[in-house]
Formats: C-alpha cells, sequence, structure tokens
C-alpha cells in the first residue's frame, strides 16, 4: 500500500511539473508589452527648457523657457507613432510641425518665419519610450540665421500643460 501511495505521489509531483513547464511560457508571453499593446503620445506635454545660451557660439546666456507641446499620434507621417505637432508658448503665436519616433528617439520639429524674414527652425530630441508614451530629457534647439539657441528639455508627463 505504501508503494501504491508512493507512486500516485510521483505521478501527481510529474503533471504538476508537467502543467507548470507548459503555463510559465504562457504566462510571460501574455505578460511582455507587445506592439499592439503600445501606448499612445497623442497628449500634451509640459516642455521646460533651461541651461539655454544663445547666439552662434553659444556664449550669450539666455532665459529660460516653458512651452506646451502638443502631439497627435495618428500615424501620418510615414511612422507608427508620427503625426502633427503644436509647440504653444505664452508669448508668441503656436508653432506648427510634425513629430516622429525613430526607434527610442522622439523628434519634433517646428518651422516658422521670424519678424526680419529669416526661416526659423525649432527642434526637440529627446528618448521616447513607447510602451508608456512617455518622453525623457532631451534637447531644444532654434536655428534662425545668427540667432541661435539651445538648451536642455525636460519634458512632463502626459497631459502636464497647465491651460
Amino acid at each position: 500500500m505504501h508503494d501504491t501511495l508512493e507512486r500516485k505521489k510521483n505521478k501527481m509531483i510529474r503533471k504538476i511539473l508537467a502543467f507548470t513547464a507548459t503555463v510559465l511560457p504562457l504566462l510571460g508571453f501574455a505578460l511582455t508589452a507587445s506592439p499592439a499593446s503600445a501606448q499612445t503620445f497623442t497628449a500634451n506635454y509640459n516642455v521646460s527648457v533651461t541651461q539655454t545660451k544663445c547666439g552662434i557660439a553659444g556664449n550669450i546666456i539666455c532665459g529660460n523657457s516653458t512651452y506646451c507641446l502638443v502631439l497627435t499620434d495618428d500615424g501620418s507621417f510615414g511612422r507608427p507613432h508620427s503625426g502633427p505637432a503644436t509647440l504653444n508658448s505664452s508669448v508668441s503665436s503656436p508653432l506648427l510641425g510634425s513629430f516622429q519616433v525613430i526607434g527610442k528617439t522622439i523628434v519634433a520639429s517646428f518651422g516658422t518665419g521670424s519678424s526680419t524674414g529669416e526661416a526659423v527652425t525649432v527642434v526637440l530630441v529627446a528618448p521616447a519610450t513607447v510602451s508608456t508614451g512617455t518622453i525623457g530629457v532631451g534637447i531644444y534647439e532654434l536655428a534662425a540665421g545668427g540667432n541661435e539657441a539651445s538648451g536642455l528639455a525636460t519634458f512632463g508627463a502626459k497631459n502636464s500643460c497647465s491651460n
């Protein structure tokens, strides 16, 4: 009787091990993020630009700035995470542009003209995490002929702009 009980116990252990060996990989697969579960970047993000330097040589210290970056992630600019972008400021008109996430980097660019007729381009580049729709600390660049400016761009959480 003891021998029969021991065999039943061993058989049960083998079944549990087989079950575990089957379920664990499936569970791991189910919990892993996939492109289908990727987050969207559609939101507004507070952008704080600090450590700004101006001038072609970058030897002029400029003031810090705060913007509201509005993204519409609709895939309309050739990448799964891309679309129209607007850069709002309390001291100027909104700048219209576009954004794309390429690999683990987001690039948003805005073109406009200055009051003197020069072409002005603002570019934001930062690390981006598609699985969470978050943007890390990156770079702000303004190119306008002889009036260059660059700085550190710190992005807030989704929907962090105060309206």
